[in-house]
């Protein structure tokens, strides 16, 4: 039996707890804290509770007139369903079989699918999680088409062989009806017509069955007296068939890029070809080919012209254009391009009955990647807001961060800020796929997911209900120039994105929030509710190991692993920004930042301000190493980040950098890596240039602690600099006292700047101390253990966080950092290691 803490994860004892909390003394354990357990893991199951953003890889679509309630299927046997805002549900195909179409009984309740696998199901939605009533399987058969009639109890199932198969959906069998290709097409005609690619009945008429094949052949068939009343050929293959509401005519679309229009009972030739993208030539010859037109639909008003919607059909000369939908209204046409190529679209229209005005009031486009619905009832054709959090993906997402329990008034804030961000041009209409009802399926506490993008953008969704709502966008591109031609040393370093965001580190309850991108810089955000006229304020440091000396194999067996204080410290820069061109001697650029950041006064809107800008430079020639951690501590004012290279400290009230330790310094002689060699990189000094260094090491020093915004180390100890140090893996902040935990990828080691730390002697390898004096470096026979890591409470800091005593405790403690680090060669480095073993490092933390 297991004692379990339950405090703020139980919302039913939440309230308990608070109220103990008041009355028990500190240090006391609460009675409500700690219950007995009985629960076994065999009692929990993981399972799927929700599916956020855009279907992966869609490939049909369907609408329901009456219920508004929007179908699209996937290449993965995914089914989505979307209503109004809130209202979506998944479903899964146990086979996995990529959806050809879907259909729905119109005002039924029930959705029929068909696969690529050759079976077709019928899905009962009235329940509240969908399921397959009836599955039906085609073995000699593929299937390429499907047709429900509008209150129809017969389903038409078209194949690649030219058959069409009846279904009863009622009892979900086949019927003895069946129409073979060989009796549709005429009895003169010896090739195979192709694959059946639509099938629709009259609109007039529902015996009258209006069948297309592949190779351009369109057959009229009477289901009664089974035979075919018209047949209709063009040379050109046929794409897809709509019919005019008054089933007289209907419209062909075709794979040179024309419109064929038919009169039914003209069956010699059409009423009217035309190209809609093609070039008319004057002698009135036909019109140059274009690409196919893959769908056309053909709607009619009673008020006006008719609308006449294709998808495709663009002039060959057209090349690198992107996929676009044609709206052709009475004498005008309007083209209208997407972003990424369209996989179906849908008229939606006032009325389900096909035989009346359809009056289309809108057109929903499914695309590769998005969702679009576009208004027809509006001059130019403006687009719906879309309700649905289909746009997390609308830039690649490149990290991810979930936050719960965030302070109530955290929501509220970020909605009114970016509810002032709506973007202009879109409909005034409301959202016309309004379906279903809105279940409540809000927690009981609220709940913020953060995404990063490849383009630098990032977004603030509420995961509090059971979709999300994005509540505020930010950019972070806009705190840069944009980048030129033979400017900026990113194109080097990244080829595309320059701006994608690699982590993000936020304190709800202070409201700061950093990001990390992938140009090697951190930029510093603070909240705040009104706009604003600021200039950034850039903090550039040199974070780079640097080898001043080759050192051969055989010098480095003979003498220890130590080195003149200086040689691998990075050094942080606070001049303003070296132009790109500046070269040092050996013609290699060097400090100089991956980007650019804008030194003019720039105007904010209210919500997340730039506050500081931390870049990392090029070091002769070389990039910058990626940041690989982050973490703020905001009760302090303190931001730490490291990579493969070291560790830094930045105060960011002061804009300042109070510690800068490379990776072999945190490491010492205790380093437990086997590192991998690298190739020495040149030498920017001669060997006489070094020697008069190390001879004026001294007078160095005095300089360097005469400028308050140089950094003095101890003396630094290191491995060979030949070799790749570790990167920091993680960095985490203790709110209560300014300790952050250094963790790598295999090592735990806890790093704390603190006046209640052992001291350790400037030219000393800093070794743990401990009751039974220095720890060994490794362990082996007869040698001690190491003690674990521990945490900020038990290594006897208690720095206060109140208001009052929070000012007063970081002015001690930046003193104390400066006194030890800026102003004082002598002085002891106040510096604690805690340790661990690799085998206990899950317990640690």
């Amino acid at each position: 039996m297991k004692k379990f803490n339950i405090r703020k994860v139980l919302d039913g004892l939440t309230a308990a707890s608070s109220s103990s909390s008041a009355t028990a003394q500190p240090g006391t354990p609460r009675e409500n804290d700690v219950v007995l357990e009985t629960l076994q893991s065999e009692h929990f199951q993981l399972c799927k509770t929700v599916r956020h953003g855009f279907p992966y890889q869609p490939s049909s679509m369907a609408f329901d007139p009456v219920q508004k309630i929007l179908a699209i299927g996937t290449q993965t046997g995914a089914l989505r369903l979307f209503g109004r805002a809130g209202v979506e549900c998944y479903c899964q195909h146990e086979s996995g079989a990529a959806v050809i179409q879907l259909q729905f009984l119109i005002n039924e309740g029930a959705l029929v699918s068909a696969l690529t696998d050759d079976s077709i199901h019928l899905w009962n939605l009235r329940q509240k999680i969908p399921a397959i009533l009836h599955s039906l399987k085609f073995n000699r058969e593929r299937i390429t088409y499907c047709h429900l009639p509008f209150q129809s109890k017969w389903l038409y199932i078209g194949s690649e062989r030219g058959n069409i198969h009846i279904v009863n959906v009622e009892s979900f069998t086949l019927s003895g009806y069946v129409i073979m290709w060989n009796k549709a097409i005429e009895l003169s005609t010896k090739t195979h017509p192709g694959p059946v690619v639509h099938i629709s009945d009259n609109p007039m008429d529902e015996g009258k069955l209006l069948i297309g094949f592949e190779c351009g052949v369109v057959v009229l068939w009477d289901l009664k007296c089974k035979k075919a009343d018209y047949r209709y050929n063009y040379d050109e293959a046929i794409h897809s068939v709509a019919w005019h509401h008054e089933g007289k005519q209907f419209v062909c679309s075709h794979s040179d890029g024309t419109l064929t229009t038919w009169n039914v009972r003209v069956p010699a030739k059409p009423a009217h070809i035309i190209t809609p993208h093609g070039k008319q030539p004057k002698d009135g010859k036909k019109p140059e080919p274009c690409k196919p037109i893959l769908k056309v639909e053909y709607k009619t008003t009673r008020a006006g012209d008719p609308f006449m919607v294709l998808s495709g059909g663009l002039s060959y000369d057209t090349v690198g254009r992107r996929a676009c939908l044609t709206v052709v209204h009475g004498k005008s046409t309007a083209v209208l391009e997407m972003d990424y190529p369209i996989v179906d679209f849908l008229t939606l229209c006032e009325t389900p009955y096909p035989n009346d005005f359809q009056e289309p009031y809108a057109v929903v486009v499914l695309l590769e990647k998005d969702l679009v619905v576009i208004d027809l009832g509006q001059t130019g054709y403006p687009i719906f807001e879309s309700p649905y959090p289909l746009s997390i993906h609308e830039s690649p997402v490149t990290c991810c961060e979930y936050f719960a329990d965030c302070p109530s008034e955290l929501i509220p804030a970020l909605y009114s800020v970016g509810s002032r961000q709506k973007r202009q041009g879109f409909s005034k209409k409301e959202w016309p796929i309004s379906g279903g009802n809105w279940g409540q399926g809000t927690q009981s506490y609220p709940e913020i997911i953060i995404t990063g993008h490849a383009d630098g953008s990032i977004k603030f969704w509420d995961a509090s209900a059971f979709t999300l709502q994005m509540l505020y966008k930010l950019k972070t591109s806009k705190v840069f120039e944009k980048p030129k031609a033979g400017e900026g040393r990113s194109a080097e370093m990244v080829e595309e994105d320059p701006f994608a965001v690699q982590m993000v580190s936020w304190c709800p309850q202070s409201r700061i929030f950093c990001v990390v991108g992938i140009s090697a810089h951190i930029i510093l955000y603070r909240f705040s509710k009104y706009d604003a006229n600021t200039q950034i304020v850039s903090l550039e440091v040199r974070l780079q190991c640097e080898s001043e000396d080759v050192i051969t194999p055989s010098e480095n067996e003979n003498y220890p692993c130590f080195s003149e204080q200086g040689s691998h410290s990075p050094q942080p820069h606070h001049q303003h920004p070296v132009s790109p061109g500046s070269r040092t001697p050996e013609g290699a650029k060097d400090r100089v930042p991956c980007l650019k950041v804008k030194e003019r006064v720039v105007r904010v809107p209210p919500g997340y301000q730039s506050d500081l800008v931390i870049q990392l430079l090029w070091v002769d020639g070389e990039p910058p190493q990626q940041i690989t951690s982050l973490d703020i501590n905001s009760a302090y004012g303190l931001l730490a980040f490291g990579n493969c290279n070291g560790l830094a400290v930045v105060d960011y009230l002061q804009k300042t950098v109070i510690l800068c330790m490379s990776t072999v310094d945190l490491y010492g002689a205790t380093d437990p890596y086997q590192r991998l060699t690298r190739s020495p990189r040149r030498n920017r000094q001669s060997t006489s240039g070094l020697t008069e260094l190390n001879d004026n090491q001294q007078s160095v020093d005095m300089e360097r602690s005469k400028s308050p915004t140089s950094v003095h180390y101890p003396t630094s100890l290191h491995n060979d600099p030949r070799v790749l140090p570790e990167p920091v893996a993680s960095l985490r902040a203790s709110h209560c006292s300014p300790v952050f935990y250094l963790l790598d990828n295999d090592h735990v080691n806890g790093h704390c700047t603190s006046p209640t730390s052992q001291p350790c002697s400037a030219g000393k390898p800093r070794i743990p101390m401990g009751p039974e004096g220095p720890r060994l470096t490794r362990r082996g026979p007869g040698r001690p253990p190491f003690r674990k890591a521990q945490s900020a409470a038990c290594m006897e800091i208690s720095l206060p966080v109140s208001h009052t005593e929070g000012h007063a405790s970081r002015r001690a403690m930046l003193q104390q950092l400066h006194g030890v680090t800026m102003y004082s060669h002598d002085e002891h480095h106040t510096t604690s290691y805690c340790w661990n073993e690799r085998e206990s490092r899950e317990n640690s933390f």
